[in-house]
């Protein structure tokens, strides 16, 4: 029997590789919207960060999403993405 592969994704906070299935997606859709997409099927750019506030606190402070996604972010972006993720928690 065939051993299923795992999908493997790079937290932008604490740079580790994990299964996908333990990030949550962010996504930036086409119009310029950013979201948390917990489902992972949202359309859009998607990058990926593990479900805790700190490793978000660290990919905002080095600007990771910002060059992950080319464009400039506003503050109250990510303190929405940190009120919803620390609600999710």
């Amino acid at each position: 029997m065939k051993v299923k592969k795992i999908p493997m994704r790079m937290c932008l906070g604490c740079d580790e590789m994990k299964p996908k299935k333990e990030l949550i997606r962010v996504v930036k859709s086409a119009e310029g919207e950013i979201s948390l997409d917990l489902t992972g099927k949202k359309n859009g750019r998607g990058a990926y960060i593990c479900r805790s506030a700190e490793c978000l606190r660290l990919a905002r402070k080095a600007r990771r999403l910002e060059k992950s996604f080319q464009c400039r972010i506003d503050d109250e972006v990510y303190d929405r993405l940190e009120s919803e993720l620390s609600g999710d928690e």
